[in-house]
């Protein structure tokens, strides 16, 4: 029985080895035919290289090709996603302020009265040149000047949406004489916003609540601007200038400035309330010199909500600057719109760069501006088109 078996066990063996050559064999057999190893191509190769070679058969025209990466089509995307956010976030500061200038709507003149409310007319800014009852030749160099008359300043509103308007208020006394001949001057000139104030210098905070709170009402515009009737303005920079800040939430544009805080009561702009700002010397926080600044919508309309308990400083450009520092506001200090008058304007003009407003420091505005204005008109002027061909 040993023989048998050791036999058996032997001839085992010897198919297990011609398994094995047998394996062998065909494995290298394989490799003969496929060339290389692992060269075989795969399902799912062989449809691409198919799709490669159609794509080498069609004509160039119809092979989209790779675009190769450029760090200025990068940046000019993010740049657009940055402008969006901006868009984004004011449309939504701008409906927040309109709500809220609603409810205050309402409150104050109650709902379900059967009243009709006036619709307000769209338009890109609202100038306001503050004048007073004897500045009659101010304004008539204002009008010899830099402001459109007649059909051109109706032009300017319809197809610009530009609105200029001299602001003044009423006198102390019912059908003052004064009165009266504010009417007749608007008789002719039609370029007077009128509000519901009682004209006098130390009142000019009150004032310019009110012109921000009364052109809200009537207007519905991206930007109000107030400037005094003794500064020389370019109006084409000027909404050049607001275009480029048109995107933004919350903004306050003017010369930044900060000056003492003057506790003396013989000093011109002295400040009653001066142990507000701290030891003397002190100075006032940012705020925009009152000869021009603007502002934009929201603002305006923060404003017109608040204004029963806005406080008001001696000095106006203070209390404009005091009503926005507790916000989220974003103050921008351009010297385009406090240039001095020539040769500062003409050099700057001359030089490319012409400047939004000029006046004199020392004077805060044009030093005799009846007789100036148009010397500086003349030769700091951006030229009588320019505002029909600015881009905002």
């Amino acid at each position: 029985m040993k023989p048998k078996n050791g036999a058996a066990a032997s001839e085992r063996r010897l198919l297990s080895r011609r398994i094995l050559l047998l394996c062998f064999t065909s494995f290298f057999l394989g490799m003969l035919v496929t060339d290389r190893f692992g060269s075989v191509p795969s399902p799912i190769v062989v449809p691409r290289r198919l799709h490669e070679r159609e794509l080498q058969s069609l004509p160039q025209e119809f092979v989209a090709r790779p675009k190769p990466a450029d760090d200025r089509d990068i940046m000019g995307e993010v740049s657009k996603t940055h402008e969006a956010i901006q868009y984004l976030e004011k449309s939504i500061d701008t409906l927040q302020m309109e709500l809220a200038a609603k409810r205050s709507s309402n409150e104050l003149h109650g709902e379900g009265t059967g009243g009709i409310s006036k619709q307000r007319k769209r338009a890109f800014v609202v100038i306001g040149i503050n004048t007073a009852f004897s500045s009659r030749k101010r304004r008539d160099s204002v009008r010899e000047t830099w402001m459109p008359q007649g059909e051109k300043l109706k032009k300017l509103e319809e197809e610009k949406g530009i609105i200029i308007r001299f602001t003044i208020g009423h006198s102390a006394t019912s059908n003052n004489v004064l009165d009266k001949a504010i009417d007749a001057e608007d008789e002719i000139h039609h370029d007077f916003l009128r509000l519901d104030h009682v004209e006098g210098y130390h009142k000019l905070s009150a004032k310019t609540k009110i012109f921000f709170s009364t052109a809200v009402a009537l207007w519905d515009a991206d930007f109000y601007v107030k400037v005094d009737d003794d500064v020389h303005l370019n109006l084409g920079m000027l909404v050049a200038t607001l275009g480029r800040h048109k995107l933004k939430p919350r903004v306050y544009i003017g010369c930044m400035k900060s000056g003492p805080v003057l506790s003396d009561k013989n000093a011109k702009y002295h400040e009653p309330e001066f142990w507000k700002f701290g030891e003397d010397g002190n100075k006032y926080f940012r705020h925009a010199t009152g000869q021009i600044y603007a502002i934009s919508k929201d603002l305006a309309t923060y404003i017109s909500i608040n204004q029963p308990i806005l406080h008001k400083y001696a000095n106006e450009d203070v209390s404009l600057g005091a009503w926005f520092i507790g916000l989220d506001v974003e103050h921008i200090d351009d010297r385009d719109m406090c240039c001095g008058t020539p040769p500062d304007c003409e050099w700057k003009a001359q030089a490319g760069n012409v400047c939004v407003a000029s006046f004199d420091w020392k004077c805060s505005g044009v030093c005799n501006p009846v007789e100036r204005l148009k010397y500086v008109h003349s030769r700091c002027s951006e030229g009588e088109d320019a505002i029909w061909s600015a881009s905002f």
